[in-house]
């Protein structure tokens, strides 16, 4: 029997980060006004649900990596009023995204972590759940580019 894994830790990360340029591209698709204003259905606009990406993505990777579990918050993240300031978060983030996750050692991807005091799981079910939840609200995002008349990047050109 092979010992070999069906995906090393390098291609999760790969793997995310493909995603993100992906929800990267999203954004650059959204007209100013409509990525803070537009919804659909009483859904958040996607500049909140952005947003929500960031607070989520380099906070949880701190907390695994310096196994403090602070509550969710989305403090720090009021002041990005605009898709430049958006965009450029998101490419501060990005490296540091790299850096954290490269913090953790693979032995500990099956330990369990309280991630934000609430969400106690294996590490690797806390990283699925950020790629999960980034491509959850991304398919959001496609809604309303598409019902604002805008083509969608194409969801594999990751």
């Amino acid at each position: 029997m092979s010992t070999t894994p069906i995906i090393t830790k390098d291609e999760l990360l790969k793997h995310w980060q493909g995603h993100r340029a992906l929800t990267r591209r999203v954004i650059e698709a959204f007209p100013e006004k409509e990525l803070f204003t537009f919804s659909v259905a009483g859904m958040r606009p996607f500049g909140a649900l952005a947003k929500e990406l960031l607070s989520i993505a380099v906070p949880g990777l701190q907390g695994i990596v310096n196994r403090a579990g602070e509550g969710y918050t989305e403090t720090g993240l009021e002041g990005i009023t605009t898709k430049e300031a958006l965009l450029k978060k998101w490419d501060e983030d990005t490296p540091q995204i790299d850096e954290l996750y490269n913090q953790i050692p693979e032995a500990d991807f099956h330990e369990t972590f309280n991630l934000f005091g609430q969400f106690n799981f294996p590490i690797i079910h806390n990283i699925l759940y950020f790629i999960d939840n980034e491509i959850h609200h991304r398919g959001q995002g496609y809604v309303y580019l598409r019902s604002l008349g805008i083509q969608p990047p194409f969801f594999w050109e990751r």
